[in-house]
């Protein structure tokens, strides 16, 4: 599968969430020389999670169809509860987990084009599917990241969009005949057995904006390929949020929605959340033997990876064993990675001598 190439690049362990920046360990994790990990060991010398969880130690996702003011509502709420705001994780999330100085080429991206699924979605090559399984491993990995975050320091977060959320895209591409009846089974497969390994936001907040003024702002926003968006494809992400996703998260979290009127009154909004109780789903009956669990699986990012990889063949994502080798020492050649990280490299080949 072309999607199993990520695990030649994630980072595993801490270092994956120290390319995000601003996250201090915990207990065992302060050493700056060991670089620990949290493990079994620190687990049985003592060290807790639930000591440091506040009343606002809690994962927030703010939802709703494209340029419906997410990213602006989730950043004023995290200044104002004093909460981590991270924002969508786009193609190129694991560029900025190795800390990459530019984006890599699309072939260490998952091979996927977002301004191409736009221009033609119904493209012959599979790009929409490739896209589709590549943004659902990106939110799994940032959702891992915010996790981590919250459970190593009690900070809550606030987030842009989560693999929770990704079937209204799914639906909307099958809806429009994007993507074969074949990948909407196997993408199933995929969340079914990844998603019940984490513990899902305690709060969703949806932003409601009708699909005619998503259009508008859209083809106002100058940028080519958001020019001929479909008003279909829109409505049909607005129906998914409305009709399946919603109804569906509100059996495990709490959900507040908004139009865009309401939502510049962040008072009222902060207000709202203040009175939720946040009684529901499996955070409530979560204790330290969980967040133990949850801790270990979620500072591996190299295992939240493989969650999303089954083996299965679809003619969209499948690669042969060849190009997966060409790409990955492809992958090694580049500026940077033939040596770790502070080594001189400079030498160049007078390096090997010295390993």
């Amino acid at each position: 599968m072309a999607l199993r190439v990520i695990r030649l690049f994630v980072p595993s362990g801490a270092a994956a969430l120290k390319a995000g920046g601003h996250i201090q360990k915990a207990g065992v994790h302060t050493s700056t020389v060991n670089n620990l990990q949290y493990g079994w060991w620190a687990y049985i010398l003592g060290e807790r999670t639930s000591p440091r969880l506040k009343e606002n130690s809690k994962i927030i996702t703010i939802d709703g169809n494209l340029a419906s003011g997410k990213g602006a509502l989730a950043q004023k709420l995290a200044d104002k509860l004093g909460m981590l705001y991270m924002p969508e994780a786009d193609i190129h999330y694991v560029d900025r987990m190795n800390k990459e100085k530019e984006p890599l080429d699309a072939i260490f991206n998952g091979n996927c084009s977002l301004e191409k699924f736009y221009m033609d979605p119904k493209a012959k090559d599979g790009n929409s599917y490739r896209l589709q399984c590549w943004m659902y491993q990106m939110r799994v990995l940032q959702y891992a990241d915010a996790l981590e975050h919250l459970l190593t320091t009690g900070q809550g977060v606030i987030l842009e969009r989560s693999p929770y959320s990704d079937v209204v895209f799914l639906e909307a591409m099958m809806k429009q005949g994007f993507i074969r009846k074949q990948c909407v089974e196997h993408y199933n497969e995929i969340k079914n057995i990844s998603i019940c390994e984490f513990l899902p936001p305690h709060l969703v907040i949806y932003v409601d904006l009708s699909a005619e003024e998503v259009q508008k702002k859209l083809k106002a926003s100058g940028k080519s390929h958001l020019q001929n968006v479909s008003l279909p494809y829109l409505k049909s992400i607005e129906q998914a949020y409305k009709k399946t996703f919603l109804p569906s998260i509100s059996e495990q979290a709490e959900v507040l929605a908004y139009d865009t009127t309401q939502v510049k009154d962040i008072e009222k909004v902060v207000e709202d959340i203040e009175y939720l109780k946040f009684d529901k789903g499996p955070w409530k009956e979560a204790d330290d033997v969980t967040f133990h669990y949850l801790r270990v699986l979620v500072e591996d990012k190299q295992q939240v990876a493989n969650l999303t990889c089954i083996p299965r063949y679809l003619p969209e994502i499948t690669v042969s064993a060849h190009d997966v080798d060409s790409t990955y020492y492809a992958y090694k050649s580049l500026p940077g990675k033939r040596y770790a990280e502070g080594y001189n490299a400079d030498l160049g080949d007078k390096n090997i001598l010295f390993k």
